[in-house]
């Protein structure tokens, strides 16, 4: 059971969960800081313990649902033919099990936030989406974005958990996490561009779209590049949202010191891989996001929580 159940974590990267659950996190702390006492919803541990079960539940699902869609492609692919399923360490019963067991834990999850009924009618729409994904790349080169899309989810679901009820009564108040959001959107397609530069050759011979087949490798790292520093403005125009009707939040001089390193992260990410030099791109995949997004959720909740 054991053995099974490390392949499965190993199947979906458990340990990329890094990437999007610093921004629900920080999303959270947004939630719980709005300083208008009007507006103020309080924190609640059953409330954490919601937003890391749906994390793990929606993550978990939408990986292995990933993995059951691609397998025929990732076993002609040299790069992904070792993967559990093509390699025939896990079976297929096994995963698809694995997955209607996650996506019930996402749903669970949505519990926690009750009477706010939200979390809970969003939860297939949601699943839709995540799910969706694992076909794009099939009809459209836009298939960064929609994992973009997915990411995104995580913050604005967040916020609507904790802070549904003030929503209903003033939409504007959901502005700071679109803004966040949106900004996980520019990130992780950026990334994920510069991810697929590895897949360039495969996936132009078996006709799969990705920005790197539309545009070649060097127009595909220059989009990412785009990608990124409209991340960077993004993240900057945070702390204004509410001139615009949302809630003020006091982000202070670590965030802002923090954003200057993202930039510089983000910098050295791109110096990290040419068209004709992909070797280093895992260490710019991995290391570097894990940093920036542990980072921002540091810096954030220290401004917000502490300073």
């Amino acid at each position: 059971m054991l053995p099974q159940l490390k392949k499965l974590l190993e199947m979906i990267r458990f340990s990329h969960t890094i990437f999007a659950l610093p921004f629900a996190l920080l999303a959270a702390v947004m939630a719980w800081s709005v300083p208008d006492p009007e507006r103020l919803v309080s924190f609640r541990w059953l409330h954490l313990v919601g937003i890391l079960v749906c994390m793990v539940g929606a993550r978990s699902a939408a990986m292995a649902f990933n993995r059951l869609a691609d397998r025929a492609i990732d076993a002609k692919n040299p790069r992904t033919a070792r993967r559990h399923l093509p390699a025939g360490e896990l079976s297929v019963a096994s995963v698809v099990s694995f997955t209607v067991f996650s996506t019930l834990l996402f749903v669970a999850g949505t519990c926690f936030f009750l009477p706010n009924f939200l979390p809970l009618l969003v939860s297939i729409p949601v699943m839709g989406v995540l799910f969706g994904y694992s076909y794009t790349k099939r009809f459209t080169s836009l298939a960064h974005f929609w994992l973009g899309l997915a990411l995104m989810l995580s913050p604005v679901c967040v916020w609507l958990a904790i802070r549904g009820l003030v929503v209903l009564d003033d939409p504007l108040d959901l502005l700071p996490s679109v803004v966040l959001g949106l900004a996980v959107l520019f990130w992780v397609a950026g990334f994920d561009m510069i991810y697929a530069c590895q897949d360039f050759e495969y996936d132009r011979e078996h006709h799969l779209n990705s920005i790197p087949v539309r545009l070649g490798m060097g127009g595909a790292l220059r989009l990412a590049g785009v990608c990124h520093f409209i991340m960077i403005c993004l993240l900057a125009s945070l702390p204004w949202t509410f001139l615009v009707g949302g809630p003020q939040l006091g982000f202070g001089w670590l965030y802002w010191g923090t954003l200057v390193a993202v930039t510089l992260l983000l910098i050295y990410e791109h110096s990290l891989v040419r068209p004709d030099d992909l070797d280093r791109v895992n260490v710019a995949f991995f290391n570097v996001n894990s940093i920036i997004s542990v980072g921002l959720l540091a810096a954030g909740t220290l401004d917000l929580l502490v300073i």
